[in-house]
């Protein structure tokens, strides 16, 4: 059952992360799990915490310690694959990530981690398969339009790559700024149809 002063400690933490106070956070989590080690919430909230700090080493002590005692939690599955990417431990997370999806093939946050992680990892081809495989689900979705745009220009093929950075932009139009200093899109520098989609 629910303790309510937990709960009253951890809605507390919750708020100041949304005000982004990362370090007061994890001290409120540090108080549930020093009375409870196993506290589910407060052990993701805390990795979660520590990985906006790009304390990516300490986010994965809390998620590894979270799965020894729930081993099968998604949410921390996740947000370990998101600190190993973030750290460049591309093996590891794409391990974890192909563990998810041999029982949730259709989970697209996981399928999102796994194209960057590919894209990272230069295997373009793969990348552009799990982007497909989400934009089945979301054909609208800025993020995945933009990734599957670079993964193509790194493959050569431009004419698809600027049709596809077409539609991210015209999608959320972030991506017009981004897509100016990415080195992706440097073969495209002189192309006219390039220019107009980033003016």
């Amino acid at each position: 059952m629910d303790d309510p002063k937990t709960n009253s400690i951890l809605d507390e933490g919750n708020r100041l992360f949304l005000k982004k106070k990362f370090i007061e956070a994890i001290q409120y989590y540090d108080r549930i799990l020093t009375e409870n080690s196993q506290n589910l919430s407060a052990l993701n909230n805390k990795g979660y915490a520590l990985s906006k700090l790009k304390e990516y080493e300490k986010a994965i002590e809390c998620y590894n310690t979270a799965l020894t005692f729930f081993p099968d939690d998604l949410s921390i599955q996740v947000n370990k694959i998101s600190a190993l990417r973030k750290m460049k431990q591309f093996s590891e997370s794409l391990d974890l990530c192909n563990k998810i999806l041999q029982n949730f093939p259709n989970y697209n946050i996981v399928l999102y981690h796994k194209e960057r992680i590919l894209f990272s990892m230069k295997n373009f081809d793969d990348s552009i398969l799990c982007c497909n495989q989400i934009l089945d689900d979301y054909p609208d979705n800025a993020d995945v339009l933009y990734d599957k745009s670079c993964s193509l220009a790194m493959r050569g093929e431009l004419e698809q790559s600027l049709e596809i950075l077409s539609l991210a932009i015209s999608n959320n139009s972030k991506f017009k700024n981004k897509a100016k200093s990415s080195t992706c899109f440097e073969i495209l520098k002189n192309n006219h149809l390039f220019e107009k989609l980033i003016s």
